[in-house]
């Protein structure tokens, strides 16, 4: 049900018994109008057309345009034969108009179907018909009509911010449908389909030969898809490594334990692509600080050997016993023993920045690379370890 279903209902039983009160007020004044046949006319009138039109202020859908002019019309139309049904010492007296209070259904009406502005016009055009027919502002009546005047246009701005509330809530249901069913696919792929393209992916590296080249479209592959199904993390543009560190420091602050995907989406830009399983990818804060760091230094690599063109997948897979964080790129690969030859000559940034930083949180880092072909880093973090590091 809507919002606004319940102030429809209060303004039909509003309009009924507001009618029976201008009744009520014109049978106890009888004999002080000059016309009164000219009030019965009207109020029968306005008796047939309060109950025939009930079903028009139902629901805003029924409350047409064609209606809420006819209604303001009546109304005003009231206001102003009051002059003519009443006797001037009546009038001066202060007596109510013919249609008294009822004439405050119809402004609010306009109010809950069109909003404050539509209740600031018609309120607008029943504070002219009574000063039309008083003749002068005086104190009651200005009273009256700026009391109809403001509470209007209050309850039009409650209407409309009622309504951009519920439309905001049915926008968050449909959002959170739809994250629920991309994690039921994503749990039902990873647990199939995405295990064999990361099975395939390997072991063709292993193997070698026309076995890598279908390994590689296995992992472009099982990228795409995964990022398909589990939508992700919005990428954002890539970060330097302190204010990559900043954040880190500032997620870590509780002392609790840090959703990885968190950590690796300031990594991902124009030419990293990130793929992580639709559900947090949870580790203690050390572990997840550490091969956060791991994989920037990866990709440090990457720009620095493969260039800056280089393109670098990360995907990110949690395994029931394990977290497995893989960077891949497109560049010419290490030609087999460079690395050894490298720390040899002390670059030690594979062994340090990322062996060493594994090593120390009671993980491992593979290194695969096919001269040609791109290079794979394999950074793996039991989790069973990992939950007594902090």
């Amino acid at each position: 049900m809507s919002v606004e279903q319940p102030l429809w209902r209060a303004l039909m039983g509003y309009r009924i018994l507001t009618l029976l009160y201008a009744i009520g007020l014109f049978v106890s004044a009888y004999d002080e109008f000059a016309r009164p046949w000219v009030a019965v006319v009207y109020f029968a009138v306005l008796t047939v057309w309060t109950f025939a039109t009930l079903p028009k202020i139902a629901n805003a859908a029924a409350c047409t345009k064609r209606f809420l002019t006819a209604d303001l019309t009546i109304a005003l139309v009231g206001i102003l034969l009051t002059r003519v049904a009443d006797s001037a010492a009546h009038i001066e007296s202060g007596s109510p108009t013919l249609p008294s209070i009822w004439t405050a259904g119809s402004v609010l009406a306009f109010a809950i179907k069109g909003g404050w502005r539509w209740a600031a016009f018609a309120s607008t055009l029943v504070a002219v018909a009574n000063l039309v027919h008083r003749g002068t502002p005086a104190r009651d009546t200005v009273h009256a009509v700026i009391l109809v005047w403001v509470a209007s246009i209050a309850i039009g701005y409650v209407v409309e911010v009622a309504r951009a509330s519920e439309r905001t809530l049915a926008r968050a249901l449909e959002i959170e449908a739809a994250t629920r069913e991309r994690e039921r696919l994503a749990r039902d792929i990873h647990d199939s389909v995405l295990q064999v393209l990361a099975m395939v992916q390997r072991r063709g590296a292993v193997i070698g030969g026309e076995a890598a080249e279908l390994g590689r479209l296995a992992g472009e592959q099982e990228v795409a898809l995964r990022t398909l199904v589990s939508g992700g993390l919005t990428p954002v543009p890539r970060v330097s490594q302190d204010a990559v560190a900043r954040a880190v420091e500032e997620e870590a602050d509780d002392d609790g334990p840090l959703d990885l995907r968190a950590l690796l989406a300031p990594y991902a830009g124009s030419r990293v692509s990130l793929a992580e399983p639709g559900a947090p990818v949870v580790l203690p804060p050390a572990s997840a600080r550490e091969l956060a760091s791991a994989v920037g230094a990866a990709l440090d690599n990457v720009r620095k050997h493969a260039g800056e063109h280089a393109r670098a997948w990360i995907l990110v897979e949690d395994d029931p016993d394990s977290v497995i964080v893989t960077v891949r790129d497109d560049g010419p690969g290490i030609p087999e023993g460079r690395l050894a030859q490298a720390e040899g000559e002390g670059r030690l940034g594979v062994a340090l920045s990322i062996r060493g930083r594994l090593r120390d949180i009671g993980g491992s880092a593979e290194l695969i690379s096919v001269p040609g072909q791109g290079t794979e880093v394999e950074l793996k973090v039991p989790k069973q370890l990992s939950r007594g590091i902090r």
